[in-house]
């Protein structure tokens, strides 16, 4: 696979495709959810097929359920090997959340206990996803909103647990980070001194919604926001612990111009270059 330039890019969305093909924004590479383009042919597909002539695409998956105890989806997987066929992304992710019981499937991205048996139960099934596909992909933390009482391990120490008995990577997501210790009470950054940077492929940042629910602040991950100062200064920590790392914006409702994506991904890359390269820091 080719692989990303260690600098910003976006999230790939469908009002923005003219644009991009048009304008050849500067940012590194973008972002797509795959499942929006499973199937043959399609103006999607089609689209998609032209912007990598230009860019680095990876995929980021919402819908395999690797924590579900149902039978992995093969001919989801099979769809997707197809797509990685055809447009060869830089990058393969998928979330660490289980979204499907008995065939039926929520539309939602479920938490895990964090238990000594659930990291062998996904270590399995990312193994056979792994060994299906023939390459590595990456697991994102995802965002949550309760915990299990029957936990033993930490967040950090069950997705690291995961991607050294597995092969894979990590995507970490440092707003997920932050609205998760918001709504659980831990603290953010020392689940970032937990992550070892070797393990780190891919970072994302979004932004979230904030709610009240029975008089306590609620942090939903809605991806339709400015990033807010709280998640940047989290995310130049981030960097200053795990090093430069390939970077995307998301936002994938309340869709702004393209623009306004560029230029969160720019402030991104600001950071990124604050932090390391400093001489070489311009405008």
């Amino acid at each position: 696979m080719q692989s990303p330039l260690l600098l910003t890019g976006i999230g790939l969305r469908a009002p923005h495709y003219q644009d991009i093909l048009d304008k050849r924004p500067k940012v590194a590479w973008f972002e797509v959810h795959s499942e929006n383009y499973f199937g043959e042919g399609g103006y999607a597909l089609t689209m998609l097929a032209k912007i990598r002539e230009h860019y680095p695409i990876s995929f980021h998956g919402v819908g395999l359920s690797l924590g579900s105890s149902d039978e992995l989806n093969w001919n989801h997987l099979r769809q997707l090997r197809d797509l990685i066929t055809h447009i060869q992304p830089c990058l393969i992710s998928e979330h660490l959340s289980w979204s499907s019981l008995n065939g039926q499937h929520l539309h939602d991205l479920l938490p895990l206990p964090l238990t000594n048996e659930v990291v062998e139960h996904v270590v399995s099934r990312i193994q056979q996803v792994q060994d299906y596909l023939k390459q590595s992909i990456l697991i994102e933390n995802i965002s949550s909103y309760i915990s299990f009482s029957n936990s033993t391990l930490s967040e950090p120490e069950f997705l690291c647990a995961i991607a050294k008995q597995s092969g894979c990577g990590i995507l970490l997501d440092v707003n997920n980070i932050y609205v998760s210790a918001n709504n659980l009470d831990f603290d953010s950054e020392d689940y970032l001194a937990a992550i070892p940077s070797d393990l780190v492929k891919e970072i994302h940042v979004a932004g979230f919604t904030s709610m009240t629910i029975d008089d306590k602040e609620v942090l939903i991950d809605s991806h339709n926001k400015l990033i807010v100062p709280a998640v940047w200064d989290l995310y130049r920590k981030a960097i200053e612990q795990l090093g430069r790392k390939p970077t995307i914006i998301e936002w994938d409702s309340d869709i702004p111009r393209l623009d306004t994506l560029c230029l969160e991904a720019y402030r991104a890359e600001r950071i990124m270059r604050e932090v390391y390269d400093p001489a070489k820091l311009t405008g």
